[in-house]
């Protein structure tokens, strides 16, 4: 049986303590600026066949005339779908993407004709645990390692080309997965085509081409209409989405920006399933992005305690001098 699907957990929110924040600092994302807006988005690109993850990257660059921008998962230059691209100080959040599982749509041909139930049979033996060496062409070290496929959906076959879906870890390489389901079949096989359709948070009706980004900027540079491109770029604090988030207070934000640990006193809010090493994001009362962080504890040990540490930076989100100083 696959795992359980990273997107469909469940979480509540706890309450450890009741208070308001001052509306002087900070922003709600949805009221940034279009500059801030710009400046902690994401464009959710829908990348068509052809050209490499870095040259999209590219030119959403030149494109927004930006300094800094940098994608949450390569896709080969053949491969289509989702890719999330994080623009300016968003380049941050691109972590909690790779921790947040990844959707695709295989077409795999087998090289020879194959039943229908054997090859779902096959398909079912590699949900779960897997152990997979990058392929040749693959961008990382061929060490090696394990993954997680969370579930394998079977669409349509027709004895030499099989459809499915794959839920699956980041970084599991669908190509070696078509070569391994080939060798257990025993006549070999091989990735035809492949669509990425989900990316942490981001969905296929969250993907935008590049051509509507082209006119959303026409649109803002030529009469002045931010709509659109407001529209196409998300705030950051969307690709935070599926991490367990903890609420501070406003006088532990500007701390936290200088990258201190998180005191369990400057913690209003958590959400379940938290555990201790959970990677969280830290987010102010406006549900501001502030820091990603490792917990130190369980949540509820943080609803309970009075002393000690909640959790310690990774990735520090928001500058310094966006609320108070309180220290």
């Amino acid at each position: 049986m696959g795992a359980g699907l990273p997107w469909d957990v469940s979480r509540t929110v706890m309450v450890r303590a009741e208070e308001e924040t001052d509306p002087s600092f900070g922003s709600p994302p949805d009221q940034r600026s279009l500059q801030q807006h710009m400046r902690y988005g994401f464009f959710v690109a829908d990348k068509p066949a052809g050209p490499t993850s870095h040259e999209v990257v590219a030119w959403v660059k030149r494109l927004l005339e930006l300094d800094r921008a940098g994608h949450g998962g390569t896709l080969d230059p053949n491969v289509t779908g989702i890719l999330p691209i994080g623009l300016q100080e968003s380049t941050k959040v691109v972590q909690a993407l790779l921790e947040s599982g990844k959707e695709y749509v295989c077409a795999m041909r087998t090289h020879g004709d194959e039943e229908e139930p054997r090859v779902l049979e096959t398909l079912k033996l590699f949900e779960g645990e897997i152990f997979q060496r990058p392929p040749v062409r693959s961008s990382v070290r061929r060490r090696l390692r394990t993954r997680t496929i969370y579930r394998i959906d079977y669409l349509e076959g027709d004895g030499r080309n099989w459809l499915f879906r794959v839920a699956c870890q980041s970084g599991t390489y669908i190509r070696k997965l078509c070569y391994d389901v080939g060798e257990l079949l025993g006549a070999g096989a091989h990735m035809h085509e492949l669509r990425r359709t989900r990316s942490g948070p981001f969905v296929e009706g969250d993907a935008v081409t590049m051509f509507d980004l082209v006119d959303a900027i026409d649109l803002w540079r030529g009469e002045g209409d931010e709509a659109p491109l407001r529209r196409v770029i998300r705030p950051m604090e969307d690709a935070l989405s599926l991490q367990p988030k903890i609420w501070v207070r406003d006088s532990a934000v500007d701390a936290v920006c200088t990258g201190a640990s998180l005191a369990m006193p400057g913690v209003l809010r958590v959400e379940s399933g938290i555990s201790e090493g959970s990677l969280v994001a830290v987010m102010t009362l406006k549900h501001e992005g502030v820091a990603l962080m490792r917990a130190e504890a369980s949540g509820d040990e943080i609803l309970e305690s009075e002393h000690g540490i909640a959790a310690r930076p990774v990735r520090v989100l928001m500058p310094r001098g966006t609320y108070p100083r309180a220290w």
